[in-house]
């Protein structure tokens, strides 16, 4: 691989991790950046690759336990919901004593609250639909097995 291609993949990959880690405890997808990070920076450094698996498992099972009841739905719809009015009201700076209000905060909430409801619609999709929907390890579990465990 070229170094020029590496360096940048290295970049654009460690940023991703970096903003990942901090939306962890911000509001956004922080696992998902986590995981696209680490997989970027697994191209460039391949020691970073025994990494990707377990984090892969984990954001695969965050999207099956966002789904697994319908309170847990509710729930993530409303946070979806508050990020979506949050972005509105920073982005209007509504709350002057707001720190950082105006669009460029708003609309990082307002595409935080998109990606929620996108990754909500998939992982509803994957776990309730008949074919065969992601594992927490990332491997196909097939339909029967799935309503199986949604009885239990």
């Amino acid at each position: 691989m070229g170094h020029v291609k590496r360096v940048a993949l290295g970049t654009v990959g460690g940023l991703l991790l970096v903003t990942g880690v901090a939306l962890l405890v911000l509001p956004g997808p922080g696992l998902l950046l986590v995981l696209a990070g680490l997989v970027l920076l697994s191209r460039a450094v391949p020691a970073v690759e025994r990494y990707v698996e377990p984090v892969r498992a984990r954001a695969m099972k965050a999207a099956a336990d966002s789904v697994a009841s319908p309170l847990r739905i509710a729930g993530s719809v409303l946070a979806g919901l508050g990020l979506l009015a949050s972005g509105i009201v920073v982005g209007l700076a509504l709350i002057p004593q707001l720190p950082f209000s105006g669009w460029a905060a708003g609309a990082g909430l307002i595409v935080s609250s998109v990606i929620l409801f996108a990754l909500l619609v998939w992982s509803y999709r994957a776990q309730h639909s008949g074919a065969s929907a992601p594992a927490a390890n990332g491997e196909p579990v097939p339909a029967t097995e799935l309503a199986a465990e949604r009885s239990a």
